[in-house]
């Protein structure tokens, strides 16, 4: 059963050696997901599961203590899945893993067996339902920690330049984020998702199926789109 749920964007630019000068500019999304991460150490929670945006789904979990690095991105800066347990896996985490794996560093998680689980931005929404609802069955009490950014369509200078239909998007994401409204994730539009390269999608829909009959309020913490991408923080407990 779904204890708690967090939401933290991906962005690699979380982490300040990556952002270098413009690490500032996301103090207040860093700051919102210590917070969040602080909501599912509450809980109590017998398995804490990761899911992030990864090029392909189905290539199994990755185990506590696998590791990912960050020097595609011109920075020597590694970090590992949780607590290592018995030699480190070969498979490295995918950018958005490896940011949650900086995330729960930097707040000292201690409190649970992590699991990532990488989820591909195209699969069928369907399918990242029912994902949900098996990650859900692993354990008595399951947190989830859910990575994903939203448009990225939002100005001019966006990565997929302006899209009028981006912030109308972004916005019912937030608020269903904010409201923990499962209904609202499960109708997402995949395809729309992909046209403004809404990296999240997949990852929220398996956050719905994981909520099914859980019956959790939630809380938005964090929305803005710095660089033109839609970031947000949310907690559902």
């Amino acid at each position: 059963m779904l204890a708690a749920a967090a939401v933290c964007p991906c962005p690699p630019l979380l982490v300040p050696p990556v952002a270098a000068g413009a690490a500032p500019e996301l103090d207040g999304a860093r700051a919102a997901c210590t917070d969040a991460l602080g909501v599912l150490a509450a809980s109590r929670p017998d398995l804490l599961v990761v899911v992030g945006p990864a090029e392909r789904s189905g290539r199994g979990p990755h185990p506590q203590g696998a590791r990912g690095s960050f020097r595609g991105f011109g920075v020597e800066v590694d970090v590992r899945l949780g607590p290592e347990r018995g030699p480190a896996p070969e498979r490295p985490l995918p950018p958005s893993l490896a940011v949650a794996a900086w995330l729960l560093e930097r707040t000292g998680w201690s409190d649970a067996p992590i699991e990532g689980l990488g989820v591909g931005e195209p699969l069928e929404p369907e399918r990242c339902i029912q994902t949900g609802r098996d990650i859900a069955a692993r354990a008595e009490r399951v947190a989830l920690l859910v990575m994903g950014d939203a448009s990225a369509c939002r100005t001019l200078k966006a990565p997929g330049y302006l899209d009028e239909r981006a912030a109308p998007f972004d916005a019912e994401v937030a608020r269903a984020l904010g409201a923990a409204d499962v209904a609202a994730l499960r109708a997402l539009d995949a395809e729309l998702a992909y046209e403004l390269k809404a990296s999240g999608r997949a990852c929220w829909q398996v956050l719905a199926g994981a909520a099914e009959g859980a019956d959790l309020g939630g809380s938005l913490l964090y929305e803005d789109a710095p660089y033109g991408v839609g970031y947000v923080v949310a907690t559902w407990s």
